[in-house]
């Protein structure tokens, strides 16, 4: 069966709609260039589209989206009599749905100039068969006697261009179709990703094996189901589907990782992506979604995570027992050194000798219980499991047992009310008042006067000290001494590692820094108030059983 030019242009234009948007882009430079005149308009008859052609048969260029496809001009049959608007050919396609047998008539130009056509009016239908326009072509006929004579040369050139045409398209329509089937088996056969298609509404449309593999649901049973339906009760009760896809719209895509439920109710670490999908109007028309199972990874970093909490905790360990070694055994051991040379200078009264052999052994028994409390510190890795029942007048006891001659030798008095029982870390509050007493008798020029007291705090004091949990009970144990002090100024920077007032003039290193810090690994905290030459003041609030 043999085609006009136009026909054939006509049913190529039809074709144009299959394909992608670059044979759609080279196909429209064809017909752009056509020596036959064609042009599209819409349902309401608004042209939306035409080629030089068309422009140069009706001798103006018309208004795209304004303009009908009736225009400006007029319509003749070719006796003459006027064409009705109704009988016009594009107005009984738009009317009937249906396509026009091409049939001779003459249009009128603006210029008065007329011309004989053969149009070819067809219908266009969208993919649910409703029509939105129509595409009209029609060849001059202007000295040619009637239609059934040969249009010779050009319109050869153009069947022959046309057949040419058909062909390549029939080969890129395939090459198109195998691209798209090889496509779609990839996204199907992929295992280690879940591929989805959503609707505007987040309702699952596809589903690949990797979905099926990663989430347990196989396509029946997912497909037409809401994807909030992977997320964990509390994150549907938060709507974070719902925020996900907001995002996606806003945003074009949204990004998340977090806990997700499969089929059979175990969880699995999901990273996810949905990416808005847009029409040629850039609206959306639905979502991707690609999820990746990370749950290994999640785990692993999990693992670290404990490690790095347990490296930082070994390394507390390791201050501790650095601070132990230099400072808390060195005192029953200076004992012992120091009893020592007094046997060594007494070695003849036997009195002496036992009662100093009596401190030896009380120092030697104090120093055994030093070690095997950091022997017992180093072998727990939980820090919960280092917490129990302190009586705090038994840990002030043996420290001024510790400092004896030290106190003897500086004439120091030291004196404390009855003191709580709490729960806490034994060898640390052992440190902490060590290192506070020890501060005092340090920095005193007179004889060292220290007074231990202790009150239970109220809810309402507690509102007033930071850091504190209000639902808890604590008491607030305060040290206050008569030694040369400090000004007020120095009363942070007493507790940082390291740091010293006055260059060294008076001093207080690391022990204060691990008063601190004790302070807080019981949950509680302590401040400092001075005075230069008016003493020195420690309130230590702890938690209680």
């Amino acid at each position: 069966m043999q085609y006009t030019a136009p026909v054939y242009a006509l049913q190529l234009l039809e074709l144009k709609q299959t394909l992608s948007m670059e044979m759609a882009e080279n196909y429209h430079e064809i017909i752009k260039g056509l020596p036959a005149a064609i042009y599209i308009c819409n349902a309401e008859g608004k042209i939306t589209a035409y080629n030089e052609a068309a422009a140069e048969l009706w001798g103006r260029q018309p208004e795209i989206g304004k303009d009908t496809w009736c225009g400006s001009w007029k319509l003749f049959h070719t006796d003459g009599t006027p064409v009705h608007l109704r009988e016009y050919p594009m107005a009984v396609t738009l009317k009937e749905g249906r396509a026009i047998p091409g049939k001779e008539i003459v249009i009128e130009r603006p210029d008065g100039k007329r011309v004989n056509v053969l149009p070819y009016p067809r219908p266009l239908f969208d993919e649910s068969g409703k029509m939105i326009g129509g595409i009209n072509s029609f060849i001059e006929l202007t000295g040619k006697k009637t239609r059934e004579e040969p249009l010779l040369e050009n319109e050869e050139k153009y069947l022959q261009l046309s057949l040419a045409l058909e062909k390549k398209m029939e080969e890129r329509a395939t090459t198109l179709k195998q691209s798209e089937e090889r496509y779609h088996k990839m996204i199907e056969e992929v295992e280690d990703y879940a591929i989805l298609l959503l609707d505007k509404e987040g309702i699952v449309q596809n589903w690949n094996k990797g979905a099926e593999k990663i989430k347990g649901y196989s396509e029946n049973e997912i497909i037409g189901k809401h994807f909030r339906i992977f997320y964990l009760e509390e994150d549907r009760n938060q709507k974070l589907p719902d925020q996900l896809i907001h995002e996606a719209s806003e945003k074009g895509k949204a990004m998340h990782e977090g806990w997700r439920l499969r089929k059979d109710g175990t969880k699995f670490w999901g990273s996810i992506v949905i990416t808005a999908l847009h029409d040629d109007e850039n609206k959306i028309i639905g979502f991707s979604k690609v999820t990746r199972d990370l749950t290994q990874r999640k785990l692993n970093e999990d693992k670290l995570k404990a490690y790095t909490k347990e490296l930082e905790f070994q390394n507390k360990q390791l201050e501790e027992y650095a601070h132990v070694a230099s400072h808390d055994l060195q005192e029953p051991l200076r004992k012992i050194k120091t009893f020592v040379n007094l046997i060594m200078k007494n070695i003849d009264d036997r009195v002496t000798v036992n009662k100093y052999i009596d401190k030896i052994n009380a120092s030697a028994g104090r120093m055994e219980l030093l070690i095997k409390d950091v022997l017992t510190y180093s072998q727990l890795s939980q820090t919960d499991e280092l917490f129990v029942s302190t009586d705090l007048n038994k840990v002030v006891e043996n420290v001024i047992e510790d400092y004896d001659l030290l106190l003897e030798q500086k004439q120091a008095k030291i004196t404390f009310s009855a003191l709580p029982v709490i729960n806490a870390i034994t060898i640390q509050m052992n440190q902490l008042f060590s290192n506070i007493i020890s501060n005092s008798l340090k920095f005193c020029n007179e004889f060292p006067h220290i007074e231990i007291t202790c009150e239970n705090l109220s809810p309402a004091k507690l509102n007033d000290i930071p850091l504190l949990e209000i639902n808890r009970d604590y008491v607030k144990i305060t040290v206050k001494d008569n030694g040369i002090g400090f000004g007020p100024e120095y009363a942070e920077q007493v507790f940082k590692l390291f740091q010293r007032l006055h260059n060294d003039k008076y001093g207080t290193g690391i022990g204060l820094a691990i008063c601190k810090k004790i302070a807080e690994n019981h949950k509680g905290h302590i401040t400092v108030s001075s005075e230069p030459n008016k003493g020195t003041t420690f309130n230590i609030f702890l938690p209680v059983l």
